[in-house]
């Protein structure tokens, strides 16, 4: 771990961190203690409070310029670190260090670019509206993007020149330990970025600590509901990016071969363990058989294998536990009436934890597996008759992270997403995210937005300061 500039070892439980595709231990980490992770979040508070970090704008875009260069220099060597720790095919790791690079050279650019703002008011005195950094902030990422979503937070979070106390996933903590060293490297003060290694203790102890000013969480909503009672008992800011169960709407109009093939990356790219997956197919039912049809006979052909190999396209998921938690849902699923009509079974080395990407048909949508997230290669594929009804079903869970929408006619689509209770909706597309627009869900998706503009806004409180230029009574007592 990294803590006040020093690197230590954890006093906490040992842990072993393990190669998915093959379930062999591949590092030995140790967690955290609490009286650890109190020491970083007091090293955090002294890098804001003593040192010129979060009033030297100059020097933070300089550092987040230097940590990009190194970072894309390191692009190759951590990229094989993250598909070896995840599992993800090695091409979408390189496209993940890749946007990881963008998204610290967007946030360097943004906050060098930003100015106070100024206005005289009609009482003659001056206005200046400033935003500062909120202070102390510690960053929860989960194990499907490490360095990416780490990233959508660590960039914004110093760029507006907060300190940090950051703990990824216990189950993948190497691509961050290998950030780390870099930004070592490139000189950042003592104490502005701390990393801490652990599980659910060590989560419940930083975001419970009265000295975190705030908490930028991401992972499951059950997770973070409670993460924001805790940060209520001292209201503590929170940004919070949780589950999603993401339909695609594919309308008569649309291309079918093209709608198959964004269908298959939206819902299977990382093995479907993505909040935005597309993981519920609602298709116009003049084109349902024709839909399937293609589908299954793509599916088919999708390369399962090694992550490291260069014509892998899925590799395994990311842990034995959570393959059986999607071995569950697949038996949930049938048990509830619905048809598997392909995948759903292990593959590959026997050691691995590989899965075929399922497909299920003849669902309602009352089941378990149109409502709840699996967060695996696992879809379901409705049938809808007319656009009201693609929009109920659409708009049909307690989740609105992202939806997809394919048509010709793109006015219909943007009528149509207009209604959708989703925080990105892609029009003939899915999945990108873009460092500068925001990212975030409606309802129980979340609170809060990351990337663009909303991301750095998420780690500043705005002040305004209002300057009488002359001394003079207010004579508003006699």
């Amino acid at each position: 771990m990294y803590v006040g500039g020093k690197w230590v070892e954890g006093k906490g439980e040992s842990r072993a961190i393990i190669d998915p595709s093959s379930g062999k231990v591949i590092a030995e980490i140790s967690d955290a203690s609490s009286e650890q992770v109190n020491e970083a979040v007091w090293a955090a508070k002294k890098a804001f409070e003593k040192t010129e970090w979060s009033q030297n704008t100059s020097d933070r875009v300089g550092l987040l310029r230097q940590l990009a260069a190194l970072l894309e220099h390191s692009t190759e060597a951590l990229a094989r670190i993250e598909s070896r720790n995840t599992g993800k095919p090695i091409r979408e790791s390189r496209l993940d260090v890749h946007d990881a690079v963008a998204c610290l050279r967007y946030y360097a650019d943004l906050v060098e670019s930003r100015r106070e703002y100024q206005k005289e008011m009609n009482d003659g005195t001056y206005s200046l509206i400033t935003e500062e950094p909120i202070g102390v902030c510690a960053l929860i990422v989960p194990w499907n993007f490490p360095l990416l979503l780490g990233m959508w937070k660590l960039a914004p979070a110093l760029a507006a020149g907060n300190t940090v106390v950051f703990k990824p996933s216990e189950l993948t903590p190497l691509s961050f330990i290998k950030l780390t060293e870099l930004a070592e490297k490139v000189g950042m003060p003592d104490g502005v970025f701390n990393l801490i290694l652990g599980g659910t203790e060590v989560g419940q102890a930083l975001v419970s600590h009265p000295e975190i000013d705030k908490v930028s969480f991401t992972g499951g909503t059950e997770t973070g509901k409670h993460i924001y009672r805790e940060c209520a008992k001292t209201m503590k800011r929170v940004s919070l990016e949780l589950g999603g169960k993401s339909p695609l709407l594919v309308f008569d109009d649309a291309d079918v071969d093209t709608a198959v093939d964004w269908a298959l990356y939206g819902s299977f790219f990382n093995q479907g363990q993505v909040c935005v997956a597309s993981s519920r197919l609602l298709v116009h039912h003049s084109l349902e058989q024709e839909f399937l049809k293609k589908l299954t006979a793509r599916l088919a052909k999708i390369r399962i294998g090694n992550p490291l190999d260069e014509s892998t396209e899925m590799g395994p998921v990311i842990s034995l536990q959570h393959l059986r938690k999607i071995e569950e849902f697949i038996q949930i699923g049938q048990s509830e009436g619905a048809t598997l009509l392909a995948g759903g079974q292990r593959t590959g080395d026997e050691n691995g934890y590989y899965l075929t990407p399922a497909v299920f048909t003849h669902v309602h949508q009352q089941m378990r597996i149109v409502q709840e997230e699996i967060f695996g290669p696992v879809v379901t594929v409705q049938p809808f008759y007319d656009e009201e009804e693609a929009i109920d079903l659409a708009n049909g869970t307690k989740y609105g992270l992202a939806a997809g929408i394919f048509s010709k006619d793109v006015e219909r689509a943007k009528r149509v997403a207009a209604r959708l209770r989703a925080g990105t909706v892609w029009i003939n597309g899915y999945h990108t995210p873009y460092v500068e627009a925001p990212w975030g869900g409606f309802k129980q998706s979340g609170i809060g937005r990351e990337l663009g503009p909303h991301g750095l806004a998420a780690f500043m409180e705005p002040k305004h300061t209002n300057i009488r230029h002359q001394l003079q009574p207010i004579g508003w007592y006699s």
